[in-house]
């Protein structure tokens, strides 16, 4: 496997994770309608997709390489 696909696969992960937690918040606090909570956790899964691409992918590459 080429290390922009694990960049991309470990960028996705956390992103997925992060947006979980989202939702695991706001369920639990129940203020919240499920339109809400599912438009909130898209919006936090894109914005970990847009600062987590450009920093892990560099990062796997200088890992796999030594």
């Amino acid at each position: 496997m080429k290390p922009g696909q694990i960049g991309v696969i470990i960028g996705t992960s956390i992103a997925v994770a992060a947006a979980l937690a989202f939702l695991g918040v706001t369920s639990l606090a129940g203020d919240y309608e499920w339109v809400a909570r599912i438009g909130g956790a898209g919006w936090v899964f894109l914005l970990s997709m847009i600062i987590l691409l450009p920093t892990v992918a560099p990062w796997v590459k200088r890992r796999v390489q030594k």
